[in-house]
């Protein structure tokens, strides 16, 4: 009979975990879309596009003129993506997207101008 409560009491504890652990995590993604993986996705979106972008700053002078301008099109696209990000970071990636766009206006003026 010991064993049987105990048995008992033992898969009660565990139902009412297991349930309580779906609960909360229901609760988090409500109150947090990051637990969300759209939403995961979306936020690294905008940093793989800003890796897509100045990674062309290497090759900048080797770029059409057509393409230059598509890439500073996408860098004025970007730009507020970044700006709703956390200070820090914002302010970093802000400086690197502005860097790159520089070089790409300047690259493009100098192709215009020969």
């Amino acid at each position: 009979m010991k064993k049987f409560i105990i048995i008992l009491s033992v898969l009660i504890i565990s139902v009412i975990g297991y349930y309580g652990v779906l609960v909360l995590s229901h609760v988090q993604k409500e109150k947090n879309p990051l637990f969300e993986p759209e939403s995961a996705y979306a936020q690294d979106d905008w940093k793989t596009e800003f890796e897509d972008i100045c990674s062309k700053t290497n090759d900048a002078m080797a770029l059409t003129k057509k393409e230059l301008k598509t890439l500073i099109e996408r860098c004025d696209k970007l730009k507020p993506l970044i700006e709703k990000l956390d200070e820090a970071p914002r302010k970093v990636y802000l400086k690197r997207l502005q860097a790159c766009r520089d070089l790409f206006v300047f690259v493009l003026e100098s192709k215009e101008k020969d």
